[in-house]
């Protein structure tokens, strides 16, 4: 066993430390290159995201040919239920304590090419996506490789590497980090936790991609404003630090930083590693997950739901993650030695105490629901993929055990071994983006042209 764990721990750390990350980031270089920089539509992809939630008339701009069982702000927000997850807590305070500072500067960088990986990976699964026997339109890099590449075998590979990821990555061990939290916190028994949980996550999966669209419009917006509403008050409290958080952040991102008490002290190049990789594992950039949720949304065209993906990746990096690091920096708990959740919960205390840290644990809680919603509709389009949709219903049963006893055991082999599941998932992925980049660029140049021919007969 000894063995087998060194050999899995080897091989995801050589993924991890240089192979994932140069394929992310290059494959976010490309995309940019070939849409001539689609992150310069970020304001109007805003706009629309901010107009399409305010109304509330999710059929307004949807034709009614359209094809697609969800509107594109209810898939958008269902991408983000996994999305903004324990990693904008927990992650953001690994990247500080490991990389410094300066590791939120190639935060945003990453996030920054990480907005293009995403529009191309939502195109490339809308474009390719097909309907199930039972109606729902369901998509993915393994429907990217069945349609477009004429490759199902690739496309398994992909999928059953997912499964994995959805069991254990997106589900033991979120139920796992918010039973620890909740214990620690409030002495709520990890059984009850778990057992919670449970219930919550099954009276939403079984209700489909429908319901599961609904409850994650009502949770995500509410969960991210709680989170930077207590973010907000703390940053309030220590205003005239902000510009120098900044400052250091900038700083950092091409100095390094010495080593302070208990701090480790970072590198430049530590500083780069740390900030890209959380970066792209925050956003879920590259990963193929968030577009099997937008690839159920109704849309004339693919450009217009890969659109709400550079959105996608601007709320959860530039936003949610943003507020976590300025907190840790401003009250200075950066350079206690602390890391992950507990440097964030720290933070969060020194000016609003037991609330202060109460706001993170129950972030925690929410976070980690809302991907345990999300995540079960990647691990369920997956298993239909190979399968077909008779393996939907054992696949919820077994997914819903696998929250529970997430709350209650803990084994370190497993999540090294879905963290290689991910690591070959990721690259599967990135090799569909490269092939078919030429299509991305066709269909950006499609819409655009002619949204821009609709605009002049106007």
């Amino acid at each position: 066993m000894e063995i087998a764990m060194n050999l899995v721990n080897a091989l995801s750390n050589e993924l991890w430390s240089k192979w994932v990350l140069i394929a992310l980031l290059g494959t976010g270089i490309l995309v940019f290159f070939a849409t001539r920089g689609i992150q310069r539509k970020l304001g109007l992809t805003l706009v629309r995201t901010f107009n399409a939630f305010i109304k509330k008339d999710k059929k307004e701009s949807i034709d009614d040919e359209s094809e697609g069982n969800i509107s594109s702000i209810q898939a958008l927000f269902t991408a983000l239920a996994s999305t903004v997850g324990v990693g904008n807590i927990a992650g953001v305070g690994t990247a500080l304590a490991a990389g410094g500072p300066g590791a939120i500067f190639w935060m945003w960088v990453s996030a920054f090419f990480g907005m293009g990986l995403k529009f191309a990976e939502i195109v490339l699964s809308v474009t390719y996506r097909e309907k199930d026997k039972d109606g729902t339109w369901r998509g993915g890099p393994m429907y990217v490789y069945k349609n477009g590449l004429n490759s199902s075998w690739a496309g398994a590979i992909f999928a059953l590497f997912m499964v994995i990821v959805s069991f254990v990555s997106l589900n033991m061990m979120q139920v796992s980090s918010v039973a620890n939290a909740m214990e620690s916190s409030f002495n709520i028994s990890p059984m009850v936790t778990g057992t919670v949980l449970t219930i919550l996550t099954a009276l939403v999966i079984f209700g489909g991609i429908k319901r599961l669209a609904k409850v994650t419009e009502i949770l995500v917006p509410a969960m991210a404003l709680l989170y930077c509403i207590g973010g907000l008050m703390v940053l309030i409290l220590n205003i005239d630090k902000i510009p120098s958080a900044f400052a250091l952040i900038i700083k950092d991102a091409f100095t390094g930083q010495a080593a302070v008490g208990g701090f480790a002290g970072s590198t430049i190049m530590m500083a780069a590693r740390f900030g890209v990789a959380r970066g792209l594992l925050s956003n879920e950039a590259g990963c193929g997950t968030a577009p099997m949720a937008h690839s159920a949304a109704k849309v004339n065209h693919p450009v217009e739901q890969g659109l709400f993906g550079i959105s996608e990746v601007f709320i959860d990096t530039f936003i949610v993650c943003t507020f976590t690091a300025l907190v840790i920096l401003v009250t200075g708990v950066w350079q206690t030695g602390n890391s992950g959740v507990v440097l964030s919960s720290k933070a969060f205390g020194v000016n609003l105490g037991f609330i202060g840290e109460s706001i993170v644990t129950i972030g925690i809680a929410l976070f980690a629901y809302s991907t345990l919603l999300g995540a079960s509709w990647y691990g369920e389009t997956s298993i239909t993929y190979i399968f077909g949709s008779k393996s939907i219903r054992p696949y919820r049963i077994i997914y819903l055990l696998l929250c529970f006893i997430g709350a209650n055991v803990g084994s370190n082999f497993i999540f090294a071994l879905t963290d290689v599941a991910n690591g070959f998932a990721v690259l599967v992925n990135v090799i569909s983006v490269i092939l078919l980049i030429n299509v991305v660029k066709q269909k950006t140049d499609e819409y655009f042209s002619l949204e821009s021919s609709l605009m002049k007969k106007n």
